[in-house]
């Protein structure tokens, strides 16, 4: 039995190594089901709902779910991340310039601290 964090960290992806899409093994894992139970209901349930709606509604499921990870996200920033990415690489590539440019700010105020005259006179005065 998993523990209740783990059930509700678990989100639905496409498997990367999927047959085709990767939608059956993606609904496997978010249920904890075996892969081929999966794709033995799908295809049970094939003939009942019709082939071409239950065929279209595949390949809409396989358009629609996000792809999983090529790794798995160590924290919600990072998925968070992941997430933005997948729905908007543009959001993606905006984030991760707002974040650079906070980090060069914080460098050009360190290196102007230090570079300053102040930083060189307290260094001397601690340091005869």
């Amino acid at each position: 039995m998993k523990h209740y964090s783990e059930l509700r960290l678990r989100e639905l992806y496409r498997s990367r190594s999927g047959l085709l899409l990767g939608v059956c093994k993606g609904l496997a894992d978010f249920l904890d089901v075996p892969v081929f139970w999966m794709r033995v209901f799908v295809l049970v349930l094939t003939p009942f709902t019709g082939v071409w709606p239950m065929v279209a509604a595949y390949l809409i499921a396989g358009f629609i779910i996000k792809p999983e990870p090529a790794l798995t996200p160590d924290n919600d920033e990072e998925r968070a991340f992941y997430d933005d990415y997948v729905a908007s690489r543009q959001n993606a590539l905006t984030r991760v310039k707002r974040r650079f440019d906070r980090l060069d700010r914080r460098i050009r105020r360190l290196e102007d601290h230090v570079t300053s005259r102040e930083f060189d006179f307290d260094r001397r005065l601690r340091n005869p």
